[in-house]
């Protein structure tokens, strides 16, 4: 296994020190007089990125887009943040204590915090986001659910008061999953979940430039020169962020082709999805290099059910396709080997502290005249399953073309339709006119049962859980939250996979990476799915 274990162990709940201990004066006098240093130096350059999407919603808070916390992460800081060993380590935060039960929390800030309107950001100003925050977020909520009071007890400190045991703090303060925990001034952290904050204003080590923002075209950031950055390397996440290039200017180039051509010719610099078509062609360009990536910072795909529309409101016809998706066909089809997609029959994905076997046997050997036979004992009756292909992404695109092939070989009335993302999103949220769909997440959402987005809106009544209300989840959401052992959290995981894959949730059709790619006069570019450009020179 690799050092990512300890990152999902760490998402899983293991136990954190009671009070975290800075760094030793001498070292981090050092680390700070390094870190002066290349502050000091003058940036020079514009990174030009073409990124998943056009950065279409700024409110890190709003939407649960992993383009708007790309930009998040850019303009915005987080209290905590998880460095490469999937530690939590501290970022806005200076040091925090822990009560011996585990139920109060004092966290302080660091010195020299300011957002880019030249404030300084207060604990006022912490407490207000997380709790906008967690109105809009799975993992929010579940804290506050299990929080007494939030709040500030002067400029630089606040008290969090648990009301009920919950193992995940600094994984909540901390995580990854979208919306992401931003800090944003207290001012705008006023305004209605429901809403998008009137302007943009963080206090990360870039800002946005509103007047040189051209939709459809770019989003320009520029260098903050007054962001104090961690005296720690850089460290994924974690660590100092040094913004060591003047501007990060983000394309909208829609068509992959395209935006290849342009990182070879020299035109940007950075392609956060290279095609997995041009992979090859990629590998054997000079002037380019191509980033993998393993574990959390891989994809996981899985098809998507309407659990409110025959003939998937019914759990044994859900299950025929356990017995029928072959996952190395999927991968086949979008042309990746090994080096880059494996399957994994594990929920909670493989690689991670919860990747398990439990309940997985009629995954483990696909076969389409035995999910035939599987349909035949069902109460199938001929009726349309209709299957979105979202034609604009290419996995989703292919695993769902190759899902419509699959199903019509095993006796179902297939109705293929394609049509682009946006309208696959809207259309799963009707009840009805849609019964199954491919779509991918990032593992570093899925391998939490806090996190994970194919089970996390459970019960929620709204389309993002496809209509499922399984009501032996909740209580083992409760019971994973409140344990405080990584044996128990992963004994809990595996009930909670025994019901997924017993009721036929989900299916999943492969584990596997969407390379970056980069040109070479990038240097100190950090390996990670989540694209940041501090620590990075363009020379």
């Amino acid at each position: 296994m690799t050092k990512w274990r300890s990152m999902t162990a760490l998402l899983a709940g293991l136990a954190v020190a009671a009070v975290f201990q800075p760094q030793r004066p001498a070292q981090a006098q050092a680390q700070a007089q390094a870190q002066a240093q290349a502050q000091a130096q003058a940036p020079t350059g514009t990174l030009r990125a073409v990124l998943e999407a056009e950065v279409v919603t700024l409110d890190p808070h709003f939407v649960a887009a992993y383009i708007t916390r790309t930009f998040g992460y850019a303009v915005f800081d987080t209290l905590l943040a998880p460095n490469a060993a999937g530690e939590m380590r501290p970022q806005m935060v200076k040091e925090w204590t822990r009560s011996d039960d585990g139920m109060r929390w004092t966290f302080i800030l660091r010195d020299g915090l300011r957002f880019h309107d030249g404030a300084p950001v207060t604990a006022g100003d912490a407490v207000a986001s997380l709790k906008r925050w967690a109105q809009r977020s799975v993992m929010g909520g579940r804290l506050m659910a299990a929080t007494e009071t939030l709040e500030a007890r002067d400029d630089k400190t606040f008290d969090l008061v648990l009301k009920k045991p919950f193992g995940h703090v600094l994984e909540a303060l901390g995580t990854t999953s979208v919306p992401g925990p931003f800090i944003m001034p207290a001012r705008l952290a006023a305004t209605p979940a429901s809403q998008q904050v009137p302007e943009i204003v963080g206090s990360g080590p870039f800002t946005f430039s509103r007047a040189d923002h051209r939709p459809g075209d770019r989003i320009l950031l520029r260098r903050n020169e007054n962001y104090v950055s961690r005296s720690e390397p850089a460290d994924f996440l974690a660590g100092g962020k040094v913004a060591k290039v003047a501007e990060v200017e983000f394309r909208v180039i829609p068509d992959a082709g395209t935006a290849t051509s342009a990182l070879q010719a020299g035109e940007v610099d950075y392609m956060q999805y290279a095609p997995f078509d041009m992979l090859r062609l990629l590998e054997r360009d000079r002037r380019v290099k191509v980033m993998n990536f393993s574990g959390p910072h891989m994809f996981t795909g899985h098809y998507r059910f309407n659990a409110a529309a025959a003939p998937f409101n019914d759990p044994a016809i859900r299950r025929v396709l356990l017995r029928l998706v072959d996952q190395a066909e999927v991968l086949s089809g979008f042309g990746l080997s090994s080096q880059y997609g494996q399957t994994c029959n594990a929920f909670f994905i493989c690689g991670s502290a919860l990747e398990s076997n439990v309940a997985t046997e009629a995954l483990e050997n696909p076969s389409i005249e035995a999910a035939r036979e599987a349909l035949k004992a069902t109460g199938y009756k001929g009726e349309p399953v209709v299957v979105l292909s979202a034609t604009d992404l290419e996995a989703p695109r292919v695993a769902s073309d190759i899902l419509a092939d699959r199903l019509r070989r095993a006796g179902f009335n297939v109705d293929l339709q394609a049509m682009d993302w946006a309208s696959v999103i809207a259309r799963r949220t009707q009840r009805s006119g849609w019964n199954v769909f491919g779509v991918h997440a990032a593992g570093l959402d899925l391998a939490s049962p806090m996190t994970n987005t194919v089970i996390g809106f459970n019960c929620t009544g709204g389309p993002a859980s496809g209509f499922f209300c399984e009501e032996k989840l909740p209580p083992l959401f409760d019971a994973f939250a409140a344990a405080q052992s990584k044996e128990e959290q992963k004994r809990i995981a595996e009930e909670i996979q025994k019901v997924v894959y017993g009721q036929g949730m989900a299916v999943p059709f492969g584990q596997f990476a969407q390379p970056a790619a980069y040109r070479t006069v990038l240097h100190g570019l950090i390996p990670s799915s989540i694209p940041v450009f501090w620590n990075v020179e363009k020379r």
